[in-house]
């Protein structure tokens, strides 16, 4: 979110996914959203069916790479280099879309001398992609008509996450690839309703409709429909707060739906930080990792079909969710929870008996201080069968695709042009070395979900467990055989998991999930070192080895 609103203001993918259908580009960077983002994926095939050129960069030939023209298979880390190099041919090339440039952006003179180094020659021998296959993507992308970007956690989970998805706005600006029908930017969420929460708020620098806490008036607003004093200062994103921690500042945590015992990278620090607070309360519909470490559990029942109110999903569009199961045992609706604790700290909030009708006044206060919002009523999104924001009026709706003013004919009809980011590239903080040869990279599988909490847990012929994948050239190399289990080693500790000789991979480059902490506790390996943007940590490079175990017995034959 943090790249999207420092360009253009606010932290959502600027086109819909029926636009993906109707495009002649597209280009999967670091997604592969045929496993992660299945349902987009399908608008993804339509689009190729249409006639749409699919371009795939990841390190790895992912299943979405099957589908593509063409894959380009980048050394990890090396996005930025990979994208000023395409903007560098671009430009070169005399494709630049110069009425756009003109019209809608600033700061294109700066952009287009910090990409004149990234020749050709020297993009491709510091990403691994040929020569032929920069040119193709380079072209493809500024003669296109429309086109779409698209990405996911392989762009952002790196220390310089937040620079990675700048270069890629970069190209849309160079290419006037925003602002009008079939052309977009998307990042695709990691998680259901990443794009709501932030929507709403979660984020610690916007309030509701990501509108700037600094704000004097804005905060006018909010101090006045809830009857409380709203500081002005931002607040800590997660990985501040496990800063915050190690230095005893922070020693108290609330958390609603969020497992960071498992999912934080170095996970024994942060298990460690969780441990030495003065209190920690968990409200989850699970007993978590990080709820078996808590003061106190608050059993919610934030399932999909216990629960009233909305989610909104990467195209930013707000859908309603109907509850249809009565949670089970001492379970509590999330808001009834937080309402509770309100009371019980001397603030009373009025929003009606039952959980319909309470989801709905809360839905319409957000509408009275969200802009964005203001035309969404339950009814209308029930009708509409959903609603893109922005939507300021419950009489008309805005087109599917965000700031078509950047084309106006009139500079005063134009607003705030969108400004070209100056971006360097910097490689992984993990470096390889002989101790450490190979470079890890995370990622998830179709058939399970994040930390396993809720595909876990569970037997099954088609659960297939977690495994460290190999190239064939490795698994020769190191003399493993499929199912042979093998010790992975980072700087930061060691675990063991069986060998998968996967094709996809290519030498020196090896994948895991995270799906099953309970088998092997991947993120034990991984690196603590974020971005100081947005906060996420580099969970795509992680040096390692793997070592032979003598005692190895085959995981399956």
């Amino acid at each position: 979110m943090v790249g999207l609103a420092t360009v253009f203001g606010a932290g959502g993918g600027t086109s819909s996914y029926q636009e993906i259908e109707d495009t002649d580009v597209i280009v999967l960077w670091g997604s592969n959203a045929r496993d992660a983002h299945p349902i987009f994926f399908h608008h993804v095939l339509k689009g190729v069916h249409n006639g749409a050129k699919l371009f795939v960069v990841d390190p790895r030939r992912t299943a979405s790479a099957q589908w593509a023209d063409l894959w380009l298979g980048n050394n990890v880390g090396t996005d930025v280099a990979l994208s000023n190099t395409i903007a560098r041919e671009i430009i070169h090339a005399g494709l630049a879309n110069t009425d756009f440039i003109s019209r809608g952006t600033s700061g294109y003179p700066e952009y287009a001398a910090s990409v004149e180094e990234w020749t050709l020659q020297r993009g491709s021998s510091v990403t691994g992609v040929p020569v032929e296959a920069i040119v193709e993507l380079a072209h493809s992308l500024a003669k296109a008509g429309k086109a779409q970007i698209c990405w996911t956690l392989g762009i952002t989970e790196h220390h310089n996450g937040v620079d990675n998805v700048l270069s890629l706005i970069n190209l849309a600006l160079l290419c006037g690839h925003v602002g009008h029908w079939g052309s977009g930017l998307n990042p695709l969420r990691g998680q259901n309703n990443v794009q709501g929460g932030g929507d709403m708020g979660a984020i610690p620098n916007r309030l509701v409709g990501f509108q700037d806490i600094l704000d004097p008036a804005i905060r006018a607003q909010f101090e006045s429909a809830w009857g409380v004093s709203i500081q002005p200062k931002y607040g800590w994103h997660l990985t501040q707060m496990f800063e915050a921690m190690g230095r005893g500042e922070l020693r108290a945590v609330y958390a609603i739906g969020e497992n960071p015992a498992q999912s934080e990278a170095d996970k024994g620090h942060a298990i460690h930080l969780l441990q030495g607070l003065d209190h920690l309360v968990v409200q989850d519909i699970f007993l978590t990792k990080t709820a078996e470490l808590a003061d106190v559990v608050l059993p919610g029942s934030a399932s999909w079909c216990e629960s009233e109110g909305t989610v909104t999903n990467s195209e930013r569009r707000v859908q309603r969710c109907r509850k249809a199961l009565d949670p089970p045992g001492g379970a509590r609706d999330d808001i009834e929870i937080i309402l509770d604790i309100c009371r019980r700290l001397g603030k009373e909030f009025h929003y009606g008996e039952g959980p319909r009708q309470v989801a709905e006044a809360v839905w319409n206060e957000v509408r009275s201080l969200s802009p964005m919002h203001a035309g969404m009523s339950y009814q209308r999104i029930e009708d509409l069968g959903g609603i893109q924001w922005p939507c300021p009026s419950e009489t008309e709706l805005e087109p599917s695709y965000l700031h078509h003013r950047l084309w106006a004919d009139d500079p005063a009809d134009r607003g705030q042009p969108a400004p070209f980011s100056v971006v360097i590239d910097d490689p992984p903080v993990d470096t390889l070395s002989d101790e450490f040869p190979l470079r890890l990279t995370t990622g998830r599988r179709l058939d399970s979900y994040n930390t396993g909490v809720q595909s876990g847990g569970f037997q099954s012929p088609l659960r297939w467990g977690e495994s460290i994948d190999v190239s064939p050239e490795d698994a020769q190399q190191h003399q493993f055989v499929d199912g042979e289990t093998v010790a992975i080693t980072s700087r930061r500790g060691s675990i063991l998991a069986p060998v998968r000789i996967d094709r996809s991979l290519r030498p020196g480059l090896v994948f895991m999930t995270f799906h099953f902490p309970e088998e092997v506790d991947t993120n034990i390996l991984t690196i603590e070192a974020n971005d100081p943007k947005s906060g996420t940590a580099e969970f795509k490079a992680t040096a390692v080895r793997l070592d032979k175990v003598s005692t190895s017995e085959p995981a399956w034959t």
